[in-house]
């Protein structure tokens, strides 16, 4: 059967360049790979005429022939595309397959028994990440604060010093594997000797065994046991923000590297306070007198008391602002504003001499609104302050 032409196995026009050919080539070679078509002679041949082709029109010379004479004019007697030996084929085209398929699955699964064996480099099992919540009151937040808090978790043991063996003894490389922490097994097939690959069941994969098992940890590294760990809040934290500890989560196992630990910040309710953002909101109740005729008072904030003036005729719902006294900005410099809303306060209990000089005073027309005042509404009714604040 005439073979076919090279550039249209590649799917490559002939003035196709260099990196094209390539990565046609590696398109095609992934494609009728053996090992994703398994017992499937028309995918090998198609492999086989995949790297005929490279080989030729990879190589200016052979290509140049190849351009200007067909198949005759390439060299005779290269059976099997080329190459002495399927091996051929994959150390030739090492550099393109690279690192993406672990230096290279060629290497690995068409070894012809002359494939290298190292032992393994076990470091340990990795600990697992933790997560813990940390409630925070509003001041706290305002300041700041480094906080001491226990954490139960696993931690290295002490005994063998982490390494799962006996004080004293070692780990020993595995004989099933020879440390190498994975088992071969060689078959035959058309394109030669294979290599399958699998875990090694006798380390699980380690490369090594432990003889004599630590029996306080009994060959873990870890034991469970509790820490008392520092974590620094910095001010203006906000619920859902949270602070990784790096090394501070579970211990790994035999010698593995520490998870971290997730520190999640929840803010307490506060009795007086509400938090808007970096603003604090504060509900005044303001006697009718005070709102009417004026006054000053103190008020609490988040660090100390203050004194506050409440103009004459001051409305309810009306919102006085005291500048940064409020929750100091994460990301920046200053803090929010403490927001004070004021309520004036109407009575519920009155005695008959109470209600008898509210009559008289409700008599006095300048305490009556009249028709068409907006006195009460010249500013932004609660409501719309309120969606302001809160947007």
């Amino acid at each position: 059967m005439a073979k076919r032409d090279y550039y249209d196995i590649l799917e490559v026009p002939r003035n196709a360049s260099q990196d094209e050919i390539k990565k046609a080539y590696r398109k095609a070679a992934l494609k009728y790979h053996p090992d994703r078509n398994p017992n499937n002679k028309e995918s090998e041949e198609m492999f086989k005429e995949a790297a005929e082709a490279y080989e030729v029109l990879s190589d200016e010379t052979k290509r140049r022939r190849y351009d200007q004479f067909g198949h005759e004019g390439l060299r005779p007697g290269m059976d099997f595309h080329g190459f002495t030996d399927i091996n051929d084929i994959f150390s030739s085209f090492s550099d393109i397959f690279g690192p993406a398929f672990g230096g290279s699955i060629f290497e690995e699964v068409f070894t012809t028994g002359r494939g290298r064996s190292r032992a393994r480099t076990f470091t340990g099992v990795p600990g697992s990440d933790l997560k813990i919540r940390l409630k925070l009151t509003l001041e706290e937040i305002a300041a700041g604060i480094e906080k001491k808090i226990k954490v139960k978790k696993w931690i290295t043991c002490d005994s063998c010093n982490g390494t799962g063996a006996r004080a004293g003894t070692s780990k020993t490389a595995c004989p099933a594997c020879n440390g190498t922490g994975e088992i071969r097994h060689v078959s035959r097939s058309v394109f030669g000797q294979f290599v399958n690959i699998t875990t090694c069941s006798t380390c699980n994969g380690e490369g090594r065994i432990i003889k004599d098992r630590c029996s306080t940890c009994l060959a873990e590294g870890r034991v469970q046991g509790e820490s008392t760990i520092k974590v620094n809040i910095p001010a203006g934290v906000s619920e859902g923000n949270y602070i990784p500890l790096r090394g501070q989560g579970n211990a790994g196992q035999r010698g593995g590297p520490p998870g971290n630990l997730i520190v999640m910040i929840e803010e307490e309710p506060h009795k007086v306070f509400m938090r808007s953002g970096d603003d604090i909101i504060l509900d005044l109740l303001v006697s009718y007198t005070d709102a009417a005729l004026g006054t000053e008072m103190e008020i609490p904030t988040l660090n100390g008391r203050v004194r506050l003036k409440v103009d004459p005729g001051t409305q309810s719902g009306k919102i006085l602002r005291i500048r940064d006294r409020g929750i100091p900005h994460l990301n920046g410099d200053g803090s929010g504003d403490q927001l004070v809303r004021v309520n004036v306060w109407v009575p519920t209990r009155l005695s008959k001499e109470d209600k008898e000089l509210l009559k008289q005073i409700a008599k006095l027309e300048n305490l009556k609104p009249k028709e068409g005042d907006t006195s009460a509404h010249s500013e932004k009714s609660f409501f719309e302050k309120m969606k302001d604040i809160f947007s």
